[in-house]
């Protein structure tokens, strides 16, 4: 880039993940620069500047474990992976706003950081459950790569390397048997953290191997104070004879994102028994109502809340003994004159307060116990595989849509995102469409999995689908048409985008190099920073990723085809591609008004003249930032 140009912001693209401890850093050091030495944080002047609001470390309390530091450098280690677009499995791709994406969930996250930070209004992980038999990700990012691939054997005995799996089993006669299970769990938390809208919730599947870390873990995270509930789903009906105890029942841990939870989650619909309860024994024209007792407490009761009071009929009554009127005399009085207050047909009931059904909030307040009737079962969900895949058993562990729809309803509004980094065979989707098709909802739903072998014993494999990636695509391809018949009349998004995690289009400077023959080869390679076999499209949204814009930004072709120049959204961001920049091809960018231009730096062909005039043309119509790579 120019070096004497400091007129606008000109910059390379940085290429890493965004890092939210540089962010948090450089927060603090603009509202507390005090507490910084030689450019790194000075404990000890922070607990001074804190003061008694900071704790000395034998009060700590928490859960600690081997590895946790590895967790944060996890966290904080960036990535430079991308995602790119596959058309050829998607469905519907220049339409649909669901995404379906492959690959390692922790390094989805952090892709995910930049375009999707706070964006997101409820997520939903079903993790492994850790019961000995799990597949766990393995995450040691503090390792150079050399150390990491030598320590899981993908290396031959000639340094070569060999494909390896991402995961590994982590069995309970293991030494680290919950160690592993929490570092693998933690930075996806806290990432996953970073990615929920202010009034976003989280919702965790997990059984008793782990439920009691995870609620301590994400105390942590998200805060004690926004522990919304842990739900008990009875994952079954039937008995299970063979163990000592049969359990019937799972857990579901919700937390908010912040504390405000009674504004975030929503109420489940009327049942027809709750509207049953609703009559109009009186006639009142506001119409159906019920009733709840007009008497409270009387050891919570002021002196104005204890009085006689007489009916319609004439009779006088007084609360009963130990309580008081829920209102004041002169409140009750005003209700009765309302027509608020029902003394019974007779008019000489006990009072008790009308509730209309077509006022305020409707709806049923969500209760911790999630019944089978209700949200389906673990055999349920099988049945609902096995029909929708007609007849085959082709996935042993799946979750009933009903189960996640349920969290959708008291969890999500209409125009909501929903995330799932944990997507098994897809259900999260299709209670997705599910609830749109019933509601008219314009929900979007972004699933990952990692493309984990299928058993080669499994129904899966002998019905040639190699991953639980592809089993998920497949299932919410059938699920999209299935609920399309159901709901012919309405209209939903049922296609989704697939992208699968992969290495940056771009060439990264390896800083690992060993000699100076090494060094030489790599300064020659960067004269062209694209790799072999990337695509236009594939660049495009790495750099719409980078740039902080969502993959479901709109993109428009700037200039002819060949011109591999597109503006984004309002054209406030312009990428072009191009091999050659040309003046009149600049020309046409201006014309959109961008405030944020990036470029190919190989495109200018050496030309410096040619950079700085189309640099001053930039400033002159208020371009803010131009960035090459």
């Amino acid at each position: 880039m120019l070096k004497n140009i400091d007129f606008m912001k000109t910059s390379k693209v940085n290429g890493d993940s965004l890092n939210q401890q540089q962010v948090l850093l450089e927060m603090l050091k603009n509202k507390a620069p005090e507490i910084f030495s030689d450019g790194k944080i000075n404990t000890k002047q922070l607990k001074a500047t804190l003061g008694e609001d900071a704790l000395a470390d034998a009060d700590q309390y928490g859960l600690s474990w081997s590895g946790k530091m590895d967790c944060f450098r996890a966290i904080q280690e960036s990535t430079t992976n991308t995602l790119k677009p596959v058309r050829e499995e998607s469905v519907d791709f220049d339409n649909t706003e669901n995404l379906f994406i492959e690959g390692d969930n922790l390094q989805v996250l952090k892709t995910l950081q930049k375009s999707y930070y706070g964006k997101i209004k409820m997520i939903y992980i079903d993790p492994p459950y850790n019961t000995g038999n799990d597949f766990i990700y393995n995450d040691k990012f503090a390792q150079n790569k050399r150390e990491y691939l030598e320590e899981i054997g993908a290396l031959d005995k000639d340094g070569n390397v060999l494909n390896a799996s991402l995961y590994k089993q982590n069995t309970k006669d293991s030494g680290r048997y919950h160690s592993a299970w929490l570092n693998m769990i933690y930075p996806r938390l806290f990432l996953a953290r970073n990615l929920l809208q202010e009034d976003g919730v989280i919702f965790v599947s997990i059984d008793d191997n782990e439920v009691h870390n995870l609620r301590l873990i994400m105390d942590e995270i998200f805060g004690e104070e926004n522990f919304v509930a842990q739900f008990i789903w009875e994952k079954r009906i039937t008995r299970e004879n063979r163990k000592s105890i049969s359990v019937r029942h799972d857990y579901i841990i919700c937390y908010a994102r912040s504390a405000n939870t009674s504004d975030y989650l929503g109420l489940l619909e009327m049942s027809e028994e709750a509207l049953q309860r609703y009559r109009n024994p009186d006639n009142d024209p506001r119409g159906s109502w019920t009733s709840v007792p007009a008497i409270a407490q009387g050891g919570h009761g002021t002196k104005n809340q204890f009085y006689t009071l007489e009916t319609p009929a004439g009779r006088i009554i007084e609360p009963p003994s130990g309580s008081c009127w829920r209102y004041t005399k002169e409140k009750m009085l005003k209700e009765i004159n309302l027509n608020n207050i029902w003394f019974g047909s007779d008019g000489t009931g006990v009072p008790r307060i009308k509730k209309f059904l077509n006022q305020g909030r409707q709806g049923l307040t969500p209760e911790t116990m999630w019944w089978a009737r209700d949200v389906g079962t673990n055999d349920s969900a099988k049945r609902e595989m096995v029909a929708l895949f007609e007849g085959f058993a082709i996935f042993e562990t799946p979750k009933p849509a009903s189960l996640i729809e349920r969290m959708i309803e008291i969890g999500t509004d209409k125009d909501s995102t929903i995330l799932d980094f944990f997507a098994g065979s897809g259900t999260t989707a299709d209670a997705v469409m599910n609830r749109n098709a019933k509601d008219n909802g314009k929900r979007k739903w972004i699933c990952v999995q990692l493309p984990e072998v299928c058993k080669e014993e499994s129904e899966a494999a002998k019905a040639d689908y190699k991953t639980i990636a592809d089993i998920a695509k497949e299932r919410i391809r059938r699920a999209g048409s299935k609920i399309k018949k159901e709901h012919p009349d309405i209209k939903f998004d049922s296609g989704f985008k697939v992208f699968k995690l992969d290495e940056s289009n771009f060439k990264i400077w390896d800083t690992q190099v060993e000699n100076i023959e090494q060094l030489e080869q790599q300064m020659l390679d960067m004269f062209d920073v694209v790799r072999d076999g990337s695509t236009i499209e594939a660049m495009l949204y790495e750099l719409i990723l980078k740039s902080g814009k969502d993959l479901n930004t709109t993109i428009a072709q700037i200039g002819s085809d060949s011109d591999h120049t597109f503006k984004i959204n309002d054209g406030s961001l312009v990428i072009s591609l191009v091999d050659k920049m040309t003046e009149e091809l600049f020309k046409k960018i201006l014309a959109e008004k961008p405030k944020k231009i990036v470029m190919l730096d190989s495109a200018f062909e050496n030309n410096d003249q040619l950079k700085t005039n189309l640099l001053l043309q930039a400033k002159g119509v208020g371009v803010d930032e131009v960035r090459v790579i």
